[in-house]
């Protein structure tokens, strides 16, 4: 009887199970699957919690202006660790979210080079939108109780990696893509003019502004180790 056949990577005769091909895809954007596990997790303590605790729970991660003049780094950390509400339906739509444009980011950057478009966006744009959110307080547009407001999330990160993906796309759908990302974040903008909204339109734009983190880094060199001067080989006297 003919032999199964078998792929590179697979013995001869063994067949690959779902599991192993799941781990393998997983494998290929660490950084995305781990921080989305990151998320289930404190998603299932917050659906454990009582319900009248988790807002005054969040906004002590929240990444408000009395937070970020007090503890920045603590808060730009933790509040990328929770989703506002703690359902699984948020959840599952972030599962999603994440399947469909971290992964094939961090696929075609890397992930160091992934990490920082996500840093940028994540504390850029929550810089800009909290100063904007400052300014009408100080100008008495907003409230003065705003600067205790829940701001925590990963919102910001996405719309700045949603952006990004841009220039990995082949002309001419580049330009329908972009044309497409900015409606969807300019039109909130325009009818809400909130300071998330100005966050996730700043994080489009922080994401824009990353180009050259998508650029291939050109081919490296194989460094060798020191070596003498040839010398060249000596006659034998007559």
């Amino acid at each position: 009887m003919p032999r199964p056949l078998s792929s590179p990577h697979t013995p001869l005769g063994v067949t690959p199970t779902p599991f192993r091909a799941v781990l393998a895809l997983l494998r290929t954007a660490p950084g995305t699957y781990i921080w989305l596990a990151v998320l289930f997790l404190t998603t299932v303590v917050l659906h454990h919690m009582d319900p009248a605790l988790t807002d005054d729970f969040l906004r002590r991660r929240s990444t408000n202006i009395h937070h970020l003049s007090e503890h920045p780094v603590r808060v730009l950390v933790t509040s990328a660790l929770w989703l506002d509400g703690g359902t699984w339906r948020t959840w599952l739509l972030y599962a999603f979210l994440y399947s469909v444009f971290h992964a094939p980011a961090e696929r075609r950057l890397g992930t160091l080079r992934w990490f920082a478009v996500v840093a940028a966006a994540h504390i850029g744009a929550t810089y800009l939108g909290e100063g904007v959110l400052g300014w009408a307080i100080r100008h008495g547009i907003a409230q003065p109780e705003s600067v205790n407001t829940l701001d925590v999330g990963v919102s910001y990160a996405l719309a700045g990696v949603v952006a990004v993906l841009t220039y990995r796309i082949p002309s001419p759908w580049r330009y329908v893509y972009l044309f497409g990302v900015l409606t969807f974040y300019a039109l909130p903008l325009v009818n809400g003019r909130t300071f998330t909204d100005i966050g996730h339109f700043s994080a489009v734009l922080i994401g824009l502004a990353c180009y050259p983190l998508t650029r291939n880094p050109g081919p490296r060199r194989l460094r060798t180790s020191r070596t003498r001067p040839a010398v060249p080989p000596r006659t034998p006297a007559p």
